[in-house]
């Protein structure tokens, strides 16, 4: 036997005593952190189980109630979104709230539902899109209230050259501009959205009426089209 192999039984026999003594020492520890990390496992299967059963709960409540506010039962409805709202899952809580929110509006409490869509807005851990839908709806509200820097201010988010709500986003703003006499900017706003070929169909149809409504309104030096010439006056076509 060579002293190279004598060595390595050796090495290996003092490795497997240290190992005993660190068994002897820490076992239950390491027994007791296995068990963790089992019961780790389990109790996240067994939440997300939960979150599962919650979420399909939260969903089947949310259909009754609607369904209930498509029978004229608005008082229900309202019970059953309100505890939506205040104990069900993350994503349903924030439709419950949306919802509750256009009810409001839709019932002729603008200032109430104006709070509520800028609080969803606002609100930590709800879904991108509907924190945006809220912001758009905020806007159609304050467009009443608010002077037009205001309402650019709460869309300017929104408003970026590639954004998926920029139609709307302008729309809401060239609205602004028109009812705080701003005529020059509605009327090129909604030319930008008539022209834009990216503008759903009805918007477009809504910016092209309004073109002509702006139209009369329109200073001369604003663009417009151009005066009929007086009778008698040939100078426009004298060149031809």
């Amino acid at each position: 036997m060579s002293e190279e192999t004598i060595f390595r039984e050796v090495d290996e026999e003092v490795r497997a005593e240290q190992v005993k003594n660190l068994w002897k020492k820490y076992g239950a520890y390491i027994a007791g952190g296995a068990i963790g990390v089992v019961l780790a496992v389990a109790g996240i299967q067994g939440w997300r189980y939960y979150e599962v059963q919650q979420a399909q709960s939260a969903g089947e409540k949310y259909l009754t109630a609607t369904g209930l506010l498509s029978s004229g039962k608005k008082d229900e409805a309202d019970k059953i979104f309100a505890e939506i709202a205040s104990s069900g899952p993350a994503g349903f809580s924030a439709l419950a709230k949306f919802r509750m929110a256009a009810e409001l509006a839709k019932a002729g409490s603008p200032a109430e539902a104006l709070k509520a869509f800028d609080e969803i807005s606002n609100a930590g851990g709800v879904d991108e899109a509907l924190k945006n839908l809220a912001r758009i709806r905020a806007a159609l509200l304050a467009v009443d209230t608010e002077a037009l820097d205001a309402i650019e201010k709460r869309l300017a988010p929104l408003n970026s050259a590639e954004g998926a709500w920029r139609h709307s986003a302008r729309e809401i703003i060239a609205i602004s501009a028109y009812k705080n006499g701003d005529i020059t900017k509605a009327d090129r706003l909604y030319n930008e959205l008539a022209a834009d070929t990216a503008t759903p169909a009805g918007l477009r149809q809504r910016a092209q009426l309004m073109i002509g409504v702006i139209a009369p309104m329109l200073p001369s030096s604003a663009g417009g089209a151009a005066e009929p010439a007086k009778s008698g006056d040939t100078s426009s076509g004298s060149s031809q």
